[in-house]
């Protein structure tokens, strides 16, 4: 039997994708989705792959609503998102807590995990969320989610871009507009994210990987089946990222934490991961994404849950 997988090509895949790295045990599809959160929805609401990528607050929220789907702690993209949000450039010196009681853009859902972080960025540096009115271009994908009351949709036909440029809108977060006018909130944002590694060791997690609840029965040993593969293939892509990284974003981001911490950018399994994925967690509580705060090793597959790679 061979076993549908999502997830789109990047450095920490590649291998498994080129075939470089493989395993009889574990006969991989790979499908083929152009735009990958259209593929997350597919997976959240009709489970209709094996195994899948999947945004870590969409994979915690559609947890936390019954989705039969649990991950394995392999943690395939991630990002500094202080520069996510952006603003005129004629308010770009506008202190983060001003922007209270104004109105925020959030590409697509208020779940989408750049815009968690994103607020979470913007908290830290004072800004009172709740007093916020969140400004959201798209649905949600888990759909049974309720969105807070501060929460509204963009009207229809309305992009953000648009909106912010002409006032409607004071900020946007996770938009990655390009416009003259439009600038980063935060003056040097990935220096300002950089320093928030160093103080607490958090790197945001954006995605991970999911497999379906009724595979892991039928298959114990699928999950470390399955996470070997990705830390295999994971382990070529840091060592040409030590060798010869690229002038990508993500081979950037990825060089300099390592210059920082020294070690493995993207470390697989709970242990090293854990101040990140509570950080995550304690987030989406105060954000209202999920009402009950679960324990770490609850969100991941037995089998895997002291491994590392």
């Amino acid at each position: 039997m061979t076993l549908s997988i999502l997830t789109r090509p990047q450095g920490a895949n590649r291998a498994l994708i080129d075939g470089a790295v493989s395993s009889p045990e574990v006969p991989l599809v790979f499908v083929d989705e152009p735009v990958l959160v259209k593929g997350f929805r597919k997976m959240v609401r009709n489970l209709e792959f094996d195994i899948a990528e999947m945004a870590l607050t969409t994979y915690i929220t559609a947890k936390e609503h019954g989705v039969a789907f649990t991950a394995l702690p392999v943690f395939l993209v991630r990002d500094f998102h202080h520069g996510a949000t952006q603003v005129l450039r004629a308010n770009s010196a506008r202190p983060v807590p001003d922007l209270a009681g104004g109105r925020i853009g959030i590409n697509r859902g208020y779940t989408v995990t750049t815009g968690v972080w994103g607020r979470a960025a913007l908290a830290q540096a004072g800004l009172d969320l709740e007093s916020v009115t969140w400004v959201c271009s798209g649905d949600e994908h888990v759909a049974s989610y309720t969105p807070p009351e501060n929460v509204t949709r963009a009207p229809e036909g309305r992009t953000l871009e648009e909106m912010l440029l002409e006032g409607e809108l004071d900020a946007v977060v996770g938009a990655n507009i390009s416009h003259p006018d439009v600038v980063p909130l935060f003056a040097a944002p990935d220096d300002a994210a950089a320093q928030v590694l160093r103080q607490s060791g958090i790197f945001p997690i954006n995605h991970l990987v999911v497999i379906r609840d009724d595979l892991l029965r039928q298959d114990p040993s699928l999950a470390r089946s399955v996470f070997t593969l990705f830390a295999e293939a994971k382990h070529r892509y840091i060592e040409r990222l030590r060798a010869n990284p690229d002038d990508s974003r993500q081979d950037r981001i990825l060089s300099r934490v390592m210059e920082i911490t020294g070690k493995d950018p993207l470390p697989y399994g709970i242990e090293p991961n854990r101040a990140t994925l509570d950080a995550l967690i304690d987030t989406a509580v105060s954000q209202h994404i999920i009402h009950d705060r679960p324990a770490v090793e609850d969100l991941f597959a037995a089998g895997t849950r002291e491994l590392q790679g």
